[in-house]
């Protein structure tokens, strides 16, 4: 009897279920729905239709740059090359010169440059300025794949201007990112412990990937080489990016392009190493030696020896030039950048316990 009635109530439950399954389809269906209508959007903003045309006409410059490096394949006993990181870079001219962080490169034993038309090609270094963060490369493209950037000034930059940055983020390729300058004359390390000064601020995001890519103004002008990222921890932007001005991008890269190095007049002194100088308990710039034919020569000038005792005689310690202080190399540096072949300068200085000030003609050393 209870197994009848079990079975009895089984059935039911399953008749049940069977008709909701059933009823579901009829209390669920509905005519077919219709998308919603689409309304028109209207005419672009007139910043925005700038932004769209500065992008189409600067993004064609802009490279994707994979450095190199090579590893040996132990099993096929063959040399290989490896990617080691990517980077952005541009199209200075036509004859194939592409500019780019020397960071970017600092590593590579080679380097590929991807054009904005996808075409890759294999790249030569031409030159680099490690103080400025800058490096030229080459490539054999046809001039009628590359596109160079119009060049602009960064010498009447103003806080607030608007800027766009176009660049590889992560390796995403022809990314756009947009903001405004947030200050000017910042000073950040090159890679050498040198200060590169007059830097660009700006809140444009600038990620990893970004590096050597270029800073435009609003009317598509190259106003600066974006180097790097004010790195809160995470790696990525946090809204303080910074960047090469223009006007030392157009100093350097001339001169990278002919002679493979940035040609500066000099003192004619071969200079002892921050370290020691502070190892002796000094401050500023100790001549270890004066090149013949210089300018330091002719001044006068004396290196380090020794006495016919075997002691050491410290050369002329560089305190100063023009009356500024001269505490370091970079100092020292600093105080001739900008100065031309033939131009004087008065080295404030000290011979053994005598200050003294000596005049010295700069020259360009071959």
């Amino acid at each position: 009897m209870r197994r009848g009635v079990f079975l009895l109530a089984l059935l039911a439950g399953l008749a049940i279920g069977l008709g909701l399954s059933l009823a579901w389809p009829s209390r669920l269906h509905a005519p077919d729905a219709a998308p919603r209508a689409i309304l028109p959007r209207g005419d672009l903003a007139a910043d925005e239709k700038a932004t769209i045309d500065l992008f189409r006409e600067a993004s064609p410059s802009v490279v994707y740059i994979t450095s190199l490096a090579r590893a040996v394949d132990w099993r096929r006993l063959s040399v290989l090359e490896m990617p080691q990181g990517t980077g952005s870079g541009f199209v200075w001219n036509e004859e194939g010169y592409v500019v780019t962080n020397f960071h970017v490169i600092q590593q590579a034993e080679s380097a590929e440059v991807r054009l904005a038309d996808h075409s890759s090609w294999p790249a030569r270094l031409v030159g680099y300025e490690a103080d400025k963060d800058l490096a030229v490369l080459k490539i054999e493209a046809p001039a009628d794949r590359l596109k160079a950037l119009h060049v602009g000034s960064s010498k009447d930059l103003q806080v607030g201007q608007k800027v766009f940055a176009i660049g590889n983020p992560f390796g995403l390729d022809q990314t756009l990112t947009t903001g405004v300058i947030s200050a000017l004359g910042r000073q950040i390390p090159a890679v050498t412990g040198r200060s590169i000064r007059g830097v660009i601020q700006t809140d444009a995001a600038i990620n990893p990937g970004n590096s050597g890519g270029p800073l435009l103004d609003s009317a598509g002008r190259l106003i600066g080489v974006n180097t790097a990222i004010y790195n809160a921890g995470s790696g990525a932007s946090v809204g303080i990016g910074f960047a090469v001005p223009v006007d030392t991008v157009n100093e350097i890269v001339p001169q990278l392009i002919a002679h493979g190095r940035v040609v500066r007049p000099q003192l004619g002194i071969e200079m002892a190493d921050d370290a020691l100088v502070r190892r002796l308990g000094l401050r500023g710039v100790l001549v270890l030696d004066v090149v013949e034919g210089s300018g330091a020569e002719a001044a006068g000038l004396r290196g380090t020896a020794r006495d016919r005792f075997g002691r050491l005689r410290l050369g002329d310690l560089i305190v100063g030039v023009d009356g500024q202080p001269v505490k370091d190399l970079n100092d020292l540096k600093d105080r001739l950048e900008g100065k031309r072949d033939g131009e004087s300068v008065t080295l404030r200085l000290y011979r053994g316990d005598e200050e003294q000030d000596v005049r010295v003609r700069l020259s360009v050393l071959r």
